[in-house]
């Protein structure tokens, strides 16, 4: 019986999902909420597809910075899209999203090859990130700060409140 429930769940998820995308392509237009914007990019992560990823630029044109942050995911380790990914993360990262800011230090700390890149374009974006409680910012900027700094010891502690 449980199965039963967990796969009623999980099909009744889907076809909500399915519903809101019919709706968004009825309504011209009109950008969905951020949870069928991340289903519609983790579907284009595991089986690729043209319409869903149309369908995301779309969707960052119109303004959505889910569709931003998600497109520049999908770019980000391809090396001819590499500076479209960098702007889609700064524009979602100037309107507030935690994750591109973390996405976007992510990229000027490192290269393709983990050589240093911009660390000092970076920092900031890690602090903008950490600041909206962003784990893994947090860390960096704690291993980034001189070791027994103050600074270090600051991010560690922000690191240690963190659930």
């Amino acid at each position: 019986m449980e199965l039963f429930n967990k796969s009623g769940a999980l099909i009744s998820s889907v076809l909500v999902m399915v519903g809101s995308l019919i709706a968004c392509q009825a309504k011209e237009g009109a950008v969905p909420p951020a949870p069928v914007i991340e289903a519609v990019a983790q579907r284009l992560g595991a089986h690729g597809g043209a319409a869903a990823e149309r369908r995301l630029r779309e969707w960052a044109e119109q303004g959505s910075i889910v569709a931003k942050r998600e497109l520049g995911m999908l770019y980000q380790n391809k090396a001819p899209r590499r500076g479209e990914a960098m702007r889609l993360f700064e524009e979602a990262a100037r309107a507030g999203d935690a994750e591109s800011a973390f996405q976007l230090a992510e990229m000027y700390h490192h290269t393709a090859n983990g050589s240093s890149h911009e660390p000092d374009k970076a920092w900031p974006l890690y602090a903008q990130a950490a600041e909206h409680r962003h784990p893994k910012a947090v860390l960096r900027l704690a291993s980034l700060a001189q070791g027994g700094s103050e600074e270090a010891a600051r991010w560690l502690a922000v690191a240690g409140h963190l659930k």
